[in-house]
């Protein structure tokens, strides 16, 4: 009964600007009854959790949220019609509906769609500059209460300034205490908002009161930049929520309309003119264009599309006018589905972040702890002066703030993230990352990876007796209706030659073998040379013909009836242009490859020696399976497929990469996908984590040297608090600018 009671709930939180952020909400949240599988995504900024509404309801959980500094609005609160998929900005708390767009016009009645930028609505009514933030106004009013205190002593005398820097730190400290005492009642005591509030506190009681303004203010300035560094990461994930055009030409009996792309449906029909963004993925019905794919997957040259050919939205059509019937809801186009998957990508964090979490709760405790052994023992035990240890351990409090360390792993990853899908490279989340980093050996699947995946046929050999139109007649029975290439190209073949298929029943797949049917009143077979033979299908002569086509690098199949060969059909899948490239690269990285392929040993052969790589061929989907364990107990396994046949291989392997152009499987099947049919975008891929994982070494060695620096001139007395504070903004400030860095990476190019 309870199951039924539960169900997942969503809100879009703002303010959010660091990992210890996220972590206040998950631990406040998940506290409360009825509250369970709590996700907070700090660059999607999402909550998301179950919920039994009868425990707890829902403006509970937006009221904890509040009251710890965030804005919160549920998911679609403020828009309740269906939309398109986007990504809310750095500062909004919800979406709304997108306003009107200055750079539009209408000519003759038709909608000029360029590119241009979505406008959101925030709830908490900011328009995206810092200082209409309340982050951004506490900075204001610290930064004039500060400027004012120093007036006050210049002009006057240094007692009335120090009450004015006393007035100055109690005002600017207040929310920032409002934040901690929130986050100290539902058992959070060790946040920074509590140290500084207790930093700030200790020094008036010691009479540092200018220190102790002097701190409050930088502490405001290094929010504020933290959340500006944070804006900065999610602006190349909204950038391709903004590729989608917010109208489309709807065609209906021969006329044109202009409509909300949000609002197309499945099956109806868009004109594209030369020049416009596509507005939902779709199949060509009519004209042949260039279409420029790089907003959607990073190829840089247009590629040519015709009738039957399927586009994406966000894709721009460059030569000629394209009609298109939509094959996507709007929310579930191409740009959507990997906005979402770089999004839930933050989910599957990786084991380093982990590490560091766990490592931040004993961290803060045993920080506060330290300070308070610094303030005590050396006055007591030494007869030391109160004030000054206390001031060291005041200040040691700040320094000791794991900002820094804990946002040095996700800024890093959700930087590669977005820099990775603006080039459709595509990696589900920081463990894959780590995982591909480390990788040491690539297998390839050669159908569709290696090769185009578009075999023609070369060569039909029919057995004596049997006409061409025949063989090609009862092949093509067989295979009517399979989407395998080898059958396509038969199928493409018997048209071309117009040679109409043998009607067929009772088509199955044969898996590593070929196919049957039953073709007429007969069964027909088009199945491998090898297969034939066993079962009677093809005589020594065909034999010998299909090795010497097989040698020269063909694909040939035998075609049969019971106790009759009909003849042999050879079919050649050339590699892909930048496939031995991809394999030089590898080996450059010293990264060794490997091609399994269900293929023939001599095929096979014949590939792999054009490509200079190891192969194993005549294998079934379990021997691949199989062929990757055997691999992965001595090496990192990369396995690269089509994301269908693979699936059992892809899930085995370190890090599964499924190749393909925007279709479902390449995004939802595998950890990783790559949506340019490009061979060398794996090497790609791999320089890109690896320079991800050094990325959040630079970052670590940088947050914890800073540390390890300040803890000891703090303890010794050589900096203060003021300095504290700045040096604990500035790691922070300093390692989500170094993560940043990833976002102009490219992994294209060799080091």
């Amino acid at each position: 009964m309870t199951d039924q009671l539960t169900e997942r709930r969503e809100w879009t939180v703002t303010g959010m600007d660091c990992a210890a952020c996220t972590t206040k909400v998950v631990r406040a949240v998940e506290r409360l009854p009825g509250v369970s599988e709590v996700k907070v995504a700090l660059m999607a900024q999402r909550l998301s959790l179950n919920l039994t509404a009868d425990m707890t309801a829902p403006e509970v959980i937006e009221g904890i949220v509040r009251k710890l500094g965030f804005g919160i609005v549920a998911k679609g609160a403020s828009a309740p019609r269906k939309q398109a998929f986007v990504l809310p900005d750095a500062n909004s708390a919800a979406v709304a509906e997108p306003v009107n767009d200055s750079s539009q016009s209408k000519s003759d009645g038709v909608l000029n769609d360029r590119p241009h930028a979505h406008v959101y609505n925030d709830p908490a009514g900011h328009d995206g500059a810092w200082y209409h933030t309340a982050k951004g106004r506490l900075v204001i009013l610290t930064g004039t209460l500060l400027a004012i205190a120093w007036l006050i002593e210049l002009l006057t005398s240094a007692e009335a300034g120090y009450w004015a820097f006393v007035a100055a730190c109690l005002i600017g400290v207040a929310p920032v205490a409002k934040r901690a005492f929130e986050a100290l009642r539902i058992g959070q005591p060790f946040t920074i908002e509590g140290l500084m509030t207790i930093a700030a506190g200790g020094a008036l009681v010691i009479g540092a009161a200018e220190e102790a303004a002097l701190v409050v203010f930088l502490f405001a300035v290094g929010e504020v930049l933290e959340g500006v560094a944070a804006g900065k990461a999610r602006q190349g994930i909204q950038a391709l929520a903004d590729l989608v055009p917010k109208t489309a030409l709807l065609e209906v009996d021969g006329t044109t309309r202009i409509v909300p792309a949000e609002n197309l449906q499945i099956g109806q029909i868009v004109l594209v003119r030369p020049g416009d963004r596509i507005p939902a993925d779709g199949d060509i019905i009519d004209g042949t264009s260039g279409v420029d794919e790089s907003p959607v997957t990073g190829e840089s040259m247009p590629r040519s599309r015709s009738p039957g050919d399927a586009v994406f939205a966000g894709a721009i059509n460059t030569e000629a006018v394209l009609h298109i019937r939509v094959t996507k809801e709007p929310s579930d186009n191409t740009i959507a589905r990997i906005i979402r998957l770089v999004e839930e990508a933050e989910e599957a964090r990786a084991p380093t972040e982990r590490f560091i979490d766990r490592f931040s709760r004993v961290y803060m405790p045993a920080i506060v702890a330290l300070a308070v052994l610094v303030a005590v023992i050396p006055p007591l035990a030494f007869d030391q002066d109160w004030n000054t240890w206390i001031y060291r351990a005041l200040a040691l409090l700040l320094i000791g703030c794991p900002c820094a360390l804990v946002i040095s792993v996700p800024a890093a990853i959700a930087s590669a993230l977005s820099a990775g899908a603006r080039r459709g490279l595509l990696m589900k989340g920081g463990a894959v990352i780590e995982a591909a980093a480390k990788t040491t050996h690539v297998a390839f699947d050669k159908t569709g990876t290696l090769t185009r995946g578009n075999p023609t046929v070369t060569d039909i050999t029919p057995a004596d007796g049997v006409s061409e139109g025949d063989l090609l007649a009862v092949a093509a029975g067989v295979e009517s209706g399979s989407s395998h290439p080898l059958a396509r190209a038969i199928l493409r073949k018997a048209k071309e030659n117009s040679t109409v298929a043998a009607p067929s029943r009772d088509a199955r797949v044969l898996p590593g073998k070929g196919a049957e049917a039953i073709v007429g009143e007969e069964r027909a077979w088009v199945c491998s040379p090898t297969y034939a033979a066993e079962i009677g299908g093809i005589d020594a002569a065909a034999t010998s013909r299909a090795i010497a086509l097989e040698e020269e690098g063909a694909t040939v199949v035998a075609v049969f009836r019971a106790g009759q060969p009909l003849g042999l059909i050879a079919m050649r899948d050339e590699p892909r242009a930048d496939a031995a490239e991809a394999v030089r690269q590898l080996k450059a990285l010293g990264i060794a490859s490997t091609m399994l392929t269900g293929d023939n040993i001599r095929t096979a052969k014949a590939i792999a020696g054009r490509l200079d790589l190891g192969f194993q061929a005549g294998m079934m989907p379990e021997d691949k399976l199989a062929a990757i364990r055997k691999l992965g107990a001595t090496a990192k396994v990369m396995m690269i497929g089509d994301g269908i046949n693979d699936a059992p291989a892809l899930k085995e392997a370190s890090t599964g990469v499924a190749m393909g152009s925007g279709t479902d499987v390449a995004l939802e099947t595998a950890d990783a996908a790559i949506l340019r049919d490009r061979v060398t975008d794996a090497p790609a891929m791999i320089r890109l984590a690896r320079a991800t994982i050094g990325n959040i070494r630079q970052n670590l060695t940088l947050a914890l040297g800073l540390k390890a620096v300040f803890l000891v001139t703090t303890v010794l007395g050589i900096t203060g608090l003021w300095i504290a504070i700045l040096a604990d903004t500035g790691a922070t400030v300093l390692v989500t600018l170094n993560a940043l860095r990833l976002l102009a990476f490219n992994p294209t190019k060799e080091a």
